[in-house]
């Protein structure tokens, strides 16, 4: 089979797969595992759902991006393409096989588990392939909650799977988490960025962010749980704010912190959607890694999106991290780019 990454990287360490993907493969294989409508959690770029696409796979899309990868690595293998469900599993059928890669998110990883639980058969296996390199103990003590019967095999080319059978009764969990900041209150689903509090780069940029009236489309990139679309809000009703993130659950999340105004979200991994010249402000704490990766292709890549969106005289203000090298990127775009404020850790970005 013939698998790409989507996005592409420049990166030729990057493959669209890991050992902990092999391993899964062989173990439904050695164990002679019958089963139909798997679900499968984290396949990040479908190398699971097309080797199982004969068991035709559940696959739980937690990212757009994600999504399309799927769907490309389906086309090149002549395979059918596959439906995918949300994170919480709505519409998806019961099945005696859950599948999860373990993310990096220890949180968003009891998410997986909690939802799946719902779905698995009494006598239901899981299992859960890593890399040994990012094993936690807290592996253990997330399953030992649901399952009675938790076995690590042994590694294989640095990767390892646990398997766990024997559900226990189902532990209450809340799974939308609460906090407050700056005299608002914020609530987002397990497993979205900066979990129980607003993140350090996000606070150092909106107590330097100025918004005019004057703005009236604008655009939050990368939006996470919406905190930063939820400060322009506050500072400009009547703009229409557009929130756009890669992550299903990031997006869910902001529909709970913006119920008012005129607000569109995109589920989207690009801006598409958004009209050319379009925009007086985009605002953005971009990422730079995914899950256990670190990749700036695809920020670069937003950065490019970006100057096609924005009016003439429109601004791009975004906040990043001090060692990122976005300076010399983002001079080749926009005729000016200012630091407007910084300290040990961070760096702002006006760019016009």
């Amino acid at each position: 089979m013939k698998f790409d990454r989507y996005p592409s990287t420049t990166d030729a360490s990057l493959k669209a797969w890991n050992a902990a993907d092999e391993l899964i493969l062989h173990y439904i294989e050695n164990e002679n595992i019958k089963c139909n409508a798997p679900i499968i959690f984290n396949d990040r770029f479908g190398y699971l759902a097309c080797h199982l696409i004969e068991k035709s796979p559940q696959v739980i899309g937690n990212y757009r991006s994600q999504e399309k990868a799927i769907d490309l690595n389906l086309r090149n293998n002549d395979l059918p393409q596959t439906e995918y469900y949300s994170p919480l599993l709505t519409g998806a059928k019961p099945t005696d096989l859950g599948i999860i890669k373990i993310p990096k998110s220890l949180d968003l990883f009891q998410f997986m588990l909690h939802h799946l639980f719902d779905k698995l058969s009494d006598d239901g296996l899981v299992i859960c392939g890593f890399m040994t390199k990012y094993f936690s103990p807290q592996f253990l003590t997330i399953a030992e909650a649901y399952f009675e019967n938790i076995i690590q095999t042994k590694a294989q080319k640095k990767a390892r799977l646990m398997i766990l059978q024997g559900k226990k009764d189902k532990p209450k969990v809340d799974l939308i988490e609460s906090f407050n900041w700056n005299q608002h209150s914020y609530q987002q689903y397990l497993g979205v960025f900066s979990s129980g509090h607003i993140d350090y780069a996000t606070q150092f940029f909106l107590e330097h962010l100025n918004v005019s009236t004057n703005e009236q489309n604008i655009l939050d990139l990368a939006s996470g749980n919406g905190v930063i679309a939820r400060f322009v809000r506050d500072r400009n009703s009547e703009a229409t704010i557009h929130l756009c993130d890669d992550s299903w659950l990031a997006i869910a999340s902001s529909k709970l912190n913006l119920e008012n105004g005129k607000n569109i979200f995109h589920y989207a991994d690009n801006l598409e959607q958004i009209e050319n010249n379009s925009l007086d402000l985009v605002v953005s704490n971009p990422p730079f890694h995914f899950d256990f990766e670190t990749n700036i292709d695809i920020t670069f890549s937003l950065f490019k999106e970006v100057k096609t969106k924005l009016k003439s005289g429109g601004r791009f203000e975004l906040v990043a991290n001090r060692h990122l090298p976005y300076k010399p990127v983002l001079e080749e775009l926009f005729k000016d780019v200012i630091i407007s404020a910084d300290n040990k850790k961070f760096i702002i970005y006006s760019c016009i």
